[in-house]
């Protein structure tokens, strides 16, 4: 029977010589909740000589979604995978290798979370079948809706992947005919093209195993011969859609590390002298020239910083010495000198090498051990007490110029250092690691005025040896129902915050254990509230606020407008009450005489620094005037959004005469082309 609607999905399956695990592969889609009637498979047999062809008929005869496709052997997964995208007509695609199989329930959970978060690629837990290696980083939690430049996406370019087929149509992708590297450039162009990208990390969705045989592709075709073109349609396939700079270096990061260096290092030296020399060589320092930018260059380790730098300076000897010697020399030490660290190497600081030292630079990547062991407040004042374990590693004991950081997250505000005390806290058996002591008091710690509002994100500048290493604080371990505790939230004395309400001081830990510490102004209750913002129809340029005293007023009069300037200039006019003695009050701002400037509004009572805002009023429009004394020039105040606290902003400037009459005669243009 045939369709009455197009599939949800395509289940593209190319299979050769795939017996005996092929059985289960099909199986396993024929098995999807998503359900039979939503599901369309092709299977492809790319000219299979083991029975591979018999049992796709065989298993087609069993479900009337599935369709078999025969054709000579291509040489590789791409060109099947190709006959399947030309014959799919499923919302989405999904890529499934003949060797694997999939989570009864993983199409449902995958076709759910780009539906609802309409995404175009998402991506479906990995599990490991005989040793076969699979992603995990990705994988720590669900990411309804990130992209490659905000989680681990980029790290697997595997095409078992589901693709919204639309997107794959608008890009005219397809695979290119190479047995090894030919899903990667097509999964890059796909990322670097979505319109978000979905991760299912809660439920084990592809099942991937070694064949019984061994003759998986990523095995049998495994030589450099087999991967440099498309490592080469990687890079150029970056080039193509992210321009020069940090995005650029990000993406093209993962390729000179796993694309560039790595078969380099492990292969090259496999092949002759001539091939390596004639053949591979240039391409490689092709690459090197062109897509290593000074910014990946820096974020790449050391030892493959080597490599580019030999690569560039066109040094082929030296760059085969390095890579014939490569597990023996990674093995090697380090050298601190001047406050940094360095690989040991047996080219670093050899005249005859003449490698810069950059190239050797791994004081960014010597690992840091760190914890967070003990956060309490202390029984006197609003001081909290950290104190934990750090070292860094091979460096010996800590200096005691080790310190805290504070640093504003969302906002701006310089970081804020507190010593810390070295050789206390506890060591909980952690070896080299050194204790430390830090106590923040939040009435003083800024230069000796009180911590500001917002989220603080608390770091450790750990020093040893006269290397200086900066790291995120925080917990690694945790009770036993997996949870980190953090001291309870306190409320902070009023007394050193003047002109603040009560502020509340909440620490607590992040999804990743990272220990940080909120401070808010606890909500109280308002003394007055604003009924109503308007321009004087009457009076140009004058705006009239009206409102009312509440309960809570009580003691707390309310007594004028204030208009303040970002400079610092103020003007004030009085609140007008009832006579009868109704708490209504009324205020005339003559904003026609305000200076040129941005006036935030806020309503001032008899306490001393006390501001209430003036809440941005919904509705209210701009106005304009003209100045008599500046040769009648024109005027406007316009309301802008950002205020202080959330207070009204009044933009008062000179109309520009020339911008204005651009924007009529535009206005004109469109009326009489429209």
């Amino acid at each position: 029977m045939s369709r009455t609607t197009p599939p949800r999905v395509s289940v593209i399956i190319p299979a050769y010589n795939a017996m005996p695990e092929l059985t289960r592969c099909v199986t396993s889609v024929m098995e999807q909740t998503l359900g039979p009637d939503v599901i369309e498979i092709i299977a492809v047999d790319d000219g299979s000589t083991d029975g591979t062809g018999p049992e796709l008929d065989r298993l087609a005869q069993t479900c009337s979604g599935m369709r078999v496709v025969h054709q000579p052997n291509s040489g590789g997964a791409g060109v099947p995978r190709n006959t399947g995208l030309d014959r799919a007509a499923g919302d989405y695609v999904f890529f499934l290798d003949s060797d694997d199989y999939l989570g009864p329930d993983a199409l449902r959970r995958m076709v759910a979370m780009a539906d609802e978060n309409r995404t175009d690629v998402v991506l479906g837990k990995m599990v490991s079948v005989g040793g076969r290696a699979v992603p995990t980083a990705v994988f720590s939690h669900n990411q309804p809706r990130t992209d490659v430049f905000s989680s681990a996406a980029y790290r697997t370019l595997g095409c078992w992947k589901l693709f919204r087929r639309s997107l794959i149509e608008r890009l005219n992708l397809r695979f290119p005919p190479y047995r090894n590297c030919e899903d990667k450039p097509f999964t890059a162009a796909a990322y670097l093209n979505a319109d978000g990208i979905s991760v299912v990390a809660d439920y084990d969705c592809y099942y991937s195993r070694n064949r019984q045989n061994g003759n998986n592709l990523t095995r049998t075709a495994a030589d450099l011969v087999h991967r440099m073109d498309g490592t080469r349609l990687c890079f150029e396939t970056v080039a193509r859609y992210l321009e020069p700079g940090p995005r650029q270096d990000r993406i093209m990061r993962r390729h000179v590390e796993w694309e560039l260096c790595g078969p380099l290092r492990a292969l090259l030296p496999r092949e002759s002298d001539q091939q390596a020399r004639e053949v591979f060589y240039p391409q490689f320092r092709h690459w090197a020239q062109h897509y290593v930018s000074d910014g990946v260059f820096q974020s790449i380790a050391p030892q493959d910083r080597l490599i580019v730098h030999l690569l560039r300076a066109d040094r082929f000897e030296d760059l085969m010495t390095v890579a014939r010697n490569a597990k023996e020399d990674a093995a090697r030490g380090h050298v601190v000198d001047k406050g940094r660290v360095y690989w040991s190497h047996p080219f670093f600081r050899d005249p005859e090498k003449a490698v810069p030292d950059a190239c050797f630079d791994a004081t960014s990547r010597i690992p840091v051990h760190r914890e967070l062991a003990e956060a309490a407040w202390t029984g006197d004042g609003d001081v909290l007490r950290l104190a934990g374990h750090a070292h860094i590693e091979s460096l010996g004991p800590l200096q005691s110029d080790t310190r805290l950081i504070l640093r504003p997250s969302g906002f701006r505000h310089p970081d804020i250092h507190v010593p810390a005390t070295v050789g206390t806290g506890s060591h909980h058996g952690q070896g080299a690691a050194a204790g430390f002591t830090a106590d923040v008091d939040l009435d003083t710690v800024d230069s000796g005025a009180p911590l500001g509002s917002g989220r603080w994100d608390l770091y450790l500048d750990v020093r040893a040896q006269g290397v200086s290493r900066t790291v995120r604080l925080g917990r690694a371990r945790t009770d036993a129902s997996g949870e980190r505790h953090a001291p309870p939230q306190r409320q902070l004395a009023p007394g050193p915050r003047p002109g603040h309400g009560p502020t509340t001081a909440r620490p607590f830990f992040t999804a990743h254990g990272d220990f940080s510490l909120d401070l808010r102004e606890a909500e109280v209750a308002p003394v007055c509230r604003v009924t109503g913002i308007a321009w004087d129809t009457s009076v140009p340029a004058t705006l009239v606020l009206g409102g009312r005293l509440t309960d809570d007023a009580a003691g707390r009069p309310v007594t004028a407008l204030r208009a303040e300037e970002d400079s610092g200039s103020v003007r004030e006019v009085p609140l007008l009450y009832a006579r009868d003695g109704s708490p209504a009050f009324t205020a005339r701002l003559p904003v026609g005489e305000l200076p040129p400037g941005r006036w935030t509004l806020t309503l001032r009572t008899d306490d001393p620094g006390s501001r209430i805002p003036v809440p941005p009023a919904r509705g209210l429009s701009g106005t304009r005037w003209f100045r008599a004394s500046r040769l009648g020039r024109p005027y406007y105040a316009k309301p802008l959004p950002g205020g202080t606290r959330g207070a009204l902003v009044l933009r008062v400037a000179p109309v520009r005469l020339t911008a204005a009459a651009l924007r009529r005669l535009r206005g004109v243009s469109r009326w009489t082309t429209g």
